[in-house]
């Protein structure tokens, strides 16, 4: 079977709201590439759409650890734990993840969410202002985020 158009097709299913259906597309490739990477970047994504912030996370550590160059495990393991009010973790996961994250917007977007939420402003600001400089759509993102509330004046 074609993995790419199991692919596509499950990511159809979770844009029109079909949530269950975009994984029993994902389900119906054998058993041998359910922990291929691409499968579980797209198995994540359909759980997270769905908000499904415990089964995402399954997800995402598999991906962590089937393919640990990969940024995206870590950084929706990260966020699954955040949602999931365990934000402490969330940061040690990110933290923990590969050198690559280090260069990527969204890392340091979300460790400045982690921060601010954790009470420490400072670091808080020093990521998101980062974030803004690798990509500067989270400035527009940043004004409008409960989890930054505690630095909006701080920001530009």
């Amino acid at each position: 079977m074609d993995l790419q158009r199991h692919i596509l097709a499950a990511q159809g299913y979770s844009e029109l709201g079909m949530p269950d259906e975009a994984l029993q597309e994902l389900d119906l490739l054998g058993l041998d590439l359910q922990e291929d990477p691409d499968l579980l970047n797209a198995r994540l994504y359909v759980l997270l759409r769905a908000r499904r912030w415990e089964a995402g996370l399954a997800s995402a550590r598999t991906l962590c650890n089937r393919a640990s160059d990969r940024t995206s495990g870590f950084i929706h393991a990260a966020f699954c734990l955040h949602e999931l009010g365990r934000t402490r973790e969330a940061k040690e996961i990110l933290l923990s993840g590969p050198e690559a994250l280090h260069f990527e917007a969204t890392y340091h977007y979300n460790l400045g969410c982690y921060d601010a939420v954790l009470g420490n402003p400072e670091e808080a600001r020093t990521h998101v202002l980062r974030s803004f400089e690798l990509d500067r759509k989270f400035r527009a993102i940043a004004k409008l985020d409960p989890d930054l509330a505690s630095i909006h004046a701080w920001l530009p």
